[in-house]
Formats: C-alpha cells, sequence, structure tokens
C-alpha cells in the first residue's frame, strides 16, 4: 500500500504576513475538505510582524522548506530490518532468503547502524575460509552452534563464547586423538564412549555428540567436573562439520568501515552520482537522528516521487523555493501578476485582483461551507491588514476590507487598534542588521533578459525608516553583487503619511526610477507619494519602462 503523500503549502521566499498566515489557513481549509495531508511550510525567516501574529493567535510557525527537489524521503524506502551483529551465518542466510535481499543491514541496541553483510560475503565465508580456529577468532556464541545444529545443550551456558581453540573430527582411535587434541577445542564425534572420554581428559571446550546418541551419565559427569560442554545434535559427523562454520557471529564478516550511507534528507540528484561511482548494490538509508531507516538501491530511484506542492502569494519561480521547475505543482493562489511559471500539465489556478491573497482564502472557506476557526480568522485578517497596509494601498478593495472585518469579528479584534499593535511589533527594526532588514520582504522580478529586485519595509514613523535608511544605504552594494542582478530598489513606506522612498543601487537604477516615476532623485534615492504599493504601483511602472527599450 503506498504511503500518503504529504502536499505542502507553501509561499514565497523572504515571506510575509499574507503569505505565512495564507499557507497555515488554506493548508488547514484542504485538510477539512479532503480528509488528506496538506501541511504549510515557509520559504524564510519569520518576520517580527508575522511572529507578532502567530503568537497573538497561538499558532506556531510552519517548518521551513527552502528547497522543494525530490528527496530520499520521497522514495518508497525498504524497510528491511536491521539484525544483531551476533545473530549466525545461517540465520542471516535464511532472513536473506526469505526477503529476497542481496544486503543485510547490521544494528547496535539503539539501531545505529554497525555494519552490513551481503550474500558474496556469506558465499566467501564458505569458499575462502579454511582455518580451523575460525570459530574461536569470531568469538562465535555457544547459543550460535547449538541453534545451527539444531542441537540440545546437555551440559554448559549457552551464554558463553569460544574464546579459544581449533574445531576436529574425532575419526581416529583414542590413541591417535591424544596427539592431536589440544585444551579448548571443540571436538566433534559419534556416540564411542572411548572418544568421549579422551576428548573431555585432554581438556576439551566442548565435545558435540552426533546421530542423536545418548550420552552417559558417566560422561556427562566427568564433563561437569572438567568443565566440557556437551552439545548433541541429530545430524552425523559429515553434516555437523559441515555446518559449524554457520554459526560463526556475521559480525566476523560483515563491512564495518567506510559505509556508504544516505540520509532521508538528501536530494536524489546528489546521491545518483555517488551511487552510480560504487558498486554495491544496496544503500542504508539513515533518518534525521542518525539511527538505521532502511535500504535503497539503484532501482529505487526510478520510483522516486517529486513533492507535491500548493503555491500561495506568488506564481513566479524566482519567487519561489529553490527546485520549484522540479516539483508536481498542484494549485496556484495569489493576487498578483500572472508570470512566467511553467506546469508539466494543467493545474488549479484562482488569482483575483483583490489586495491580499487572504481574502481569496477567506472567499474559499465561504465557497466552501467551512467554519473558520478563531485562530485562523486571526491570521486571514492579520494579512489583508498587513498587505492592504490598513486600507491604505491602492490595491485594497471594498471585498478586502468587507473581509478584515467579518473576520474581525471572529476574531475578537477591532481592526484599527490591532492594526496598530501589529504595525508596531513588525516596525521594531532598531535591533536588527542590514541584511535581516533587507531580505524581510524582498522580491526579484524577471522582464525580458533583466532581472531585478524589489525590497519594502513598512514603518509608522518617519524616524524609524531613516534610521533604516542609513543601515541599507551601504547594504546595497553587497545585496547588488550576492544576487548577480542588474538593479535593486528597496521601498521605505510611511504607512501615516502615504508614500515611499525607494532607494536604488546598480547600473541604471537611477535611471529607470526616475522613467517610471517622471520625477528626478538624488544619488541614493527619490521620494514618491502617495506610493505605497509593490505590487500595484512600483513594479507596473518600472516594467512599462523596460518593455519600452
Amino acid at each position: 500500500m503506498e504511503r500518503e503523500r504529504i502536499v505542502n503549502v507553501i509561499g514565497h521566499i523572504n515571506p510575509d504576513t499574507d503569505s505565512v498566515c495564507s499557507a497555515i489557513a488554506y493548508a488547514k481549509l484542504k485538510r477539512e475538505i479532503t480528509g488528506k495531508n496538506y501541511v504549510a511550510k515557509r520559504a524564510g525567516q519569520i518576520n517580527s510582524e508575522t511572529g507578532f501574529v502567530l503568537k497573538k493567535f497561538g499558532v506556531l510557525p510552519p517548518d521551513y522548506m527552502g528547497d522543494v527537489r525530490t528527496q530520499v524521503i520521497d522514495i518508497d524506502v525498504e524497510r528491511v530490518e536491521g539484525v544483531s551483529e551476533d545473530i549466525s551465518l545461517k540465520n542471516a542466510w535464511g532472513l536473506m532468503k526469505t526477503g529476497a535481499l542481496q544486503t543485510l543491514p547490521i544494528i547496535d541496541e539503539s539501531k545505529k547502524l554497525l555494519g552490513l553483510i551481503t550474500i558474496e560475503d556469506i558465499a566467501k565465508s564458505y569458499m575462502d575460509v579454511y582455518d580451523s580456529r575460525v570459530i574461536a577468532n569470531a568469538k562465535t556464541p555457544f547459543t550460535n552452534i547449538i541453534d545451527t545444529l539444531e542441537g540440545e545443550l546437555v551440559y554448559g551456558n549457552a551464554d558463553e563464547r569460544v574464546e579459544s581453540g581449533k574445531c576436529l573430527i574425532a575419526a581416529a582411535n583414542p590413541d591417535l586423538m591424544e596427539s592431536y587434541i589440544e585444551e579448548g577445542d571443540i571436538v566433534i564425534l559419534g556416540n564411542r564412549y572411548e572418544s568421549q572420554l579422551c576428548a573431555i581428559e585432554m581438556g576439551a571446550k566442548c565435545i558435540i555428540v552426533c546421530d542423536g546418541s545418548m550420552v552417559s551419565y558417566t560422561i556427562t559427569k566427568l564433563a561437569e567436573n572438567k568443565g566440557c560442554f556437551i552439545i548433541k545434535t541429530p545430524y552425523d559427523t559429515f553434516t555437523a562439520s559441515r555446518m559449524i562454520n554457520q554459526s560463526i557471529p556475521i559480525s566476523f564478516f560483515m563491512k564495518r568501515e567506510n559505509l556508504v550511507t544516505f540520509g532521508l534528507g538528501e536530494y536524489v540528484d546528489d546521491i545518483r552520482e555517488i551511487m552510480a561511482k560504487k558498486r554495491y548494490r544496496d544503500f542504508p538509508i539513515v533518518d534525521w537522528n542518525g539511527t538505521y531507516f532502511g535500504m535503497i538501491s539503484r532501482r529505487s530511484l526510478l520510483g522516486a516521487r517529486k513533492k507535491k506542492i500548493i503555491l500561495v502569494d506568488h506564481n513566479e519561480p524566482s519567487q519561489s523555493v529553490d527546485g520549484i521547475e522540479e516539483a508536481e505543482l498542484l494549485e496556484i493562489i495569489d493576487h498578483h501578476r500572472i508570470g512566467s511559471i511553467e506546469t508539466m500539465g494543467p493545474v488549479f489556478f484562482r488569482n483575483q485582483p483583490l489586495g491580499c491573497t487572504a481574502t481569496i482564502i477567506y472567499q474559499m472557506y465561504n465557497e466552501a461551507g467551512v467554519t473558520i476557526s478563531k485562530d485562523i480568522a486571526g491570521l486571514l485578517c492579520s494579512a489583508i491588514l498587513s498587505d492592504t497596509l490598513i486600507y491604505r494601498s491602492p490595491t485594497c478593495t471594498e471585498t478586502d476590507k468587507n473581509a478584515a472585518e467579518a473576520l474581525a469579528k471572529i476574531a475578537g479584534i477591532n481592526t484599527k487598534e490591532y492594526a496598530a499593535e501589529m504595525f508596531a511589533a513588525g516596525s521594531n527594526l532598531a535591533a536588527k542588521s542590514p541584511e535581516e532588514i533587507f531580505y524581510q520582504d524582498f522580491k526579484k522580478f524577471v522582464v525580458g533578459e533583466t532581472t531585478f529586485g524589489v525590497g519594502q519595509i513598512t514603518s509608522l514613523t518617519n524616524g524609524e525608516l531613516v534610521s533604516i535608511k542609513n543601515k541599507l544605504v551601504p547594504y546595497m552594494e553587497k545585496a547588488l553583487a550576492d544576487h548577480d542582478i542588474s538593479m535593486i530598489f528597496f521601498m521605505l513606506t510611511d504607512i501615516m503619511q502615504a508614500s515611499t522612498e525607494l532607494l536604488y543601487a546598480g547600473d541604471g537604477a537611477r535611471e529607470l526610477a526616475e522613467q517610471a516615476f517622471h520625477k528626478s532623485g538624488n544619488e541614493e534615492s527619490i521620494l514618491l507619494k502617495d506610493i505605497v504599493s509593490r505590487k500595484k504601483q512600483i513594479i507596473p511602472a518600472m516594467m512599462i519602462v523596460l518593455q519600452e527599450e
């Protein structure tokens, strides 16, 4: 039965409040409607404003997902049970034969991987080992010998291990036996009383009596006095001598060094190259804690499944997580311009000219007849207030405002008072580094062969924006080099004054700004009154100029 696939609902990189809150709300809606596993994710750090919102309504931040390429966890990993290093070769062979396995993983009590043994290793143990002391060298447990020979322990401690001596068959008469039996040996013999007596007297550690023969009381008492183990087996001496090496623990033959393992989080693209260079057929997988999880082979990669993704609050590859072109895109819910994203097949695409994606999610809850909980209402309302700048943005519609007010009633908040509190929390940027401020809300855009970036910070006070500007201006050149693009812009938006100071850096950036807004700027910035929206005012104006060029 195929494992249930997770569908990841994720917003754009450098997520804002709408991106995060819409992902959480839409994932919950999809779970309610379908009963399937839809999970919200985030594509970057949670900013101060969003952190405030999540804490206010008691919602945990989504897990981070920075790359949606196929990982080992997306493969049907074969859950081969790990075994103890003490099990016998015979039992290992039985497990491999039953499970049609080529490789068996060996683990300790905490499920850490100790080594691997293959069918080839077991074959070599039969064909290449001629050492009569190998059972002792392998520190073989007596319980393995009893199990392998289907024997009965007449006397001795099955938990002990063979520590010394060789293994031999007592086929000669007692006089000759005295010349080659040494202390600590394992002696395989028949029902001859004289041979049993001689082996015990010569200090054998264990005698193995074949053919299911009875062991006399005298021999048993003598063995007890001498500390000699007695094992009785139904097999004849030839078969017993042939099988006893199968009792050796697999630890003696397993591969311990330079094991090639992969983690559940590793990307298939990366491990494919490594697997191609190795001659092994199977490779062990470890989980996030480094404990053994299962096995994969090269053939397993053929069944690797792409991650299932729903995009919210964006539809352009430049704003998406890495690897989006390799994912299985199912849906897009957005309120921005339609970019250049391509899909392998048809997808559900809902794009409306509204001020916020959360407004669309609110509509979808109502259309599906799903009751909106207080916490989800709080998240959606916060997203609308944030994206519309408390209804001041030109992107804001009556639909957005009506949705926010309806959601506020469910959440039990006053939009005006709450918005001031929310923006104050998000504007506390004095202690942040230029990098943290810059990437709090930064997006890339592509027009023809030109790629440029636009970031934005909003504040209720002009004084704070002046402080932020002093940090950002020297940082802009570094950001330009980091992204290897021609132009970067940054909006310092004063919510109360409904104005934006647009910073710029890069060849042609000042000229583009001046042409787009028909104003003159200085070396660092240009002041734009009644302009607060990146989506509806900044980007369209710049694109018109770039397209004309």
